[in-house]
């Protein structure tokens, strides 16, 4: 037995938490709305400045 509890009711405990734990992520995720999109595009653009970069240097 966990911290003295039935298994059961560590079960249920554990199970809430985990819930209670991702509807918060999401809560703050709608919330702040973040610009998924545009971070992948700099990420993409910070993979051509690479590319162009290597590329400058092997001419």
């Amino acid at each position: 037995m966990p911290a003295g509890v039935s298994w059961p009711r560590y079960l249920k405990m554990l199970g809430a938490s985990v819930l209670s734990m991702f509807a918060g992520a999401e809560v703050v995720h709608q919330y702040y709305r973040p610009d998924l999109v545009g971070f992948q595009n700099s990420a993409t653009e910070l993979l051509g400045l690479k590319a162009k970069h290597e590329a400058s240097e092997k001419h």
